[in-house]
């Protein structure tokens, strides 16, 4: 590296211009921080700039899920829908660089491929792909829990002629169902929301299923004038609510516990959740439904029960329901008569672990059982979360130390925060982190408030270099593990833990993220700051 390369452009570089990124600018700009935010998209949005697929939305109330910063913000912008889709999701992140003027900070089409640290002169180098370099005193990863979408491991995936789109890759241009032979691979969050879309006007859906997931009513609606007057005059008690709970949502568990209660009060209460809209059912369940497999047993059965009277083939039915794993011990997709599609004569079920797709030809999908003639495929087959974003980039710290050798093992962190050897760098919404299970923006927040408190730190005093120590990684990975321990998700297969069923090699658990709440979180960090950054090494 030559002299005037170890030179900083920038006091601060930011990879990701989503919700996380362009918060971190603006409270790096109040600082008084030269700042750069790097962001391979075409303009700013993240999650919503990249899943555009149909159907697309909140499964969060959207009052519970935009900014908090800014009370003119909240007042100036109006939500139409308690769970608002993506193209008006995106337009709130345009409206909020627009505010205040982000874009000026950012540069677009500029995807990273490698971070290099220079450890004599305390220096991060970014590399785009196409060549461009900036360098940065300190670097902030804000890419986001699903950065990496991953296709499935089936042969002759390039052959198919007719049309193929990845959900987390969809075309800015829209894309007509109408008539056609779709299949979609996939039945998690994402491919719920689009099968609800796509069976409204394809000639006939084939849904080839991998693995049934729990899914519960979204019950969605558009928010009325009278409701959009009470919401903005409720800001503060909504986001003291959300700071309150557990997982940063307006829903918390209930003290009750599900085998200390009567069976038809508990009934009743089952009832009531699924008669609500949003997570409710998920997050303000019984205490005791999401750490006790007794417990868990009742609210899995109530659900089971739901699907079965909403589907009317009792044999499909039986498809549906999962067999594998519990209510809500994976992440829980949020539907609008989804079961229902499956009563169309324009829709078949395909289970995949009686049937398994053998190839992709030229002309469909052949399973073991059947050629299935398609115009469109649609892969709903997820992300390599959490850490998928940082393994696509080559990210080196020091002595030349790669982040995908030092997580090889199994990821090791700090709060979620840093990683011991590599200084300077800061992952929010990383792994182990409690924004990669929580109402994202929420935590968010509290991930850049904190940072930028350090930040303003750094610059007052001068400082060239913060890095955690290898002691106090030890401490909190440990502390993540036992936390992960008492919840029934870590005894369950999901990106929670890590496996994905796409990836070679990718079956041991791993926990990626923090499940001490978001509470228990906040106060880590703050007890972290308040003690002078313990666990930190500042100078």
């Amino acid at each position: 590296m030559t002299a005037q390369e170890r030179k900083a452009n920038y006091d601060v570089l930011i990879i990701g211009a989503g919700i996380a990124g362009m918060y971190m600018l603006h409270r790096l700009r109040e600082i008084g921080l030269t700042t750069r935010v790097l962001e391979a998209g075409t303009d700013v949005g993240g999650t919503w700039y990249w899943n555009r697929y149909p159907g697309a939305r909140f499964d969060s109330e959207s009052y519970s899920y935009g900014y908090s910063f800014s009370k003119e913000l909240l007042e100036e912008w109006e939500w139409s829908e308690h769970f608002s889709p993506q193209p008006e999701n995106l337009r709130y992140c345009n409206f909020v660089a627009d505010k205040f003027d982000l874009r000026r900070d950012m540069d677009f089409n500029s995807k990273v491929t490698a971070a290099h640290f220079d450890d004599d002169a305390n220096l991060w180098t970014l590399e785009t792909e196409d060549g461009r370099r900036r360098s940065g005193r300190f670097l902030i990863t804000a890419i986001g829990v699903f950065a990496k979408p991953m296709m499935p491991a089936i042969d002759g995936i390039d052959s198919f002629k007719g049309e193929a789109y990845h959900t987390a890759t969809w075309p800015h241009d829209p894309v007509s169902f109408a008539g056609k032979r779709v299949g979609v691979i996939g039945t998690g969050a994402t491919a719920v929301q689009l099968i609800q879309e796509v069976a409204k006007t394809a000639a006939h859906l084939n849904v080839f299923q991998r693995t049934p997931n729990w899914c519960a009513p979204l019950h969605n609606r558009p928010i009325t004038a009278e409701e959009q007057q009470e919401i903005k005059a409720s800001y503060d008690e909504i986001f003291k609510k959300c700071r309150a709970s557990y997982a940063g949502f307006m829903h918390d568990s209930d003290r009750r516990r599900a085998l200390q209660t009567d069976a038809a009060e508990r009934e009743a209460f089952y009832e009531k959740l699924y008669g609500e809209p949003g997570f409710g059912i998920w997050m303000g369940n019984f205490r005791d439904v999401l750490v006790d497999e007794e417990a868990n047993r009742t609210i899995s059965e109530f659900v089971a029960r739901k699907i079965r009277e909403r589907v009317d083939d009792p044999a499909i039915a039986d498809k549906l329901v999962p067999t594998n794993h519990g209510f809500g011990t994976r992440r829980v997709p949020m539907e609008t008569r989804y079961y229902e599609v499956y009563n169309q004569d324009n829709v078949r079920l395909i289970d995949l672990r009686e049937t398994p797709i053998e190839r992709i030809t030229e002309t469909g999908i052949d399973t073991s059982a059947d050629a299935h003639d398609l115009d469109m495929i649609v892969y709903a087959t997820g992300f390599d979360a959490v850490t998928g974003g940082y393994s696509q980039m080559d990210i080196r710290g020091t002595g030349g130390q790669a982040l995908t050798d030092k997580w090889a093992d199994g990821v090791r962190t700090f709060l979620g925060l840093q990683v011991e050897g590599f200084p300077n760098m800061f992952t929010l919404v990383g792994p182990h982190n409690a924004a990669s299970f929580c109402n994202i923006p929420r935590c968010i927040e509290q991930n850049v408030d904190w940072m930028a408190d350090l930040m303003a730190k750094v610059k007052a005093d001068g400082l060239a270099r913060v890095e955690s120590t290898a002691d106090a990684e030890a401490e909190w990975t440990a502390h993540v593990h036992l936390m992960a321990q008492r919840m029934l998700f870590s005894k369950t297969n999901s990106w929670f833990t890590g496996i994905n069923s796409n990836l070679e090699g990718r079956d041991q658990r791993s926990v990626l993220l923090y499940a001490g709440g978001a509470p228990g979180y906040r106060d880590k960090c703050d007890e972290v700051a308040a003690a002078g950054y313990a666990g930190m090494v500042l100078r």
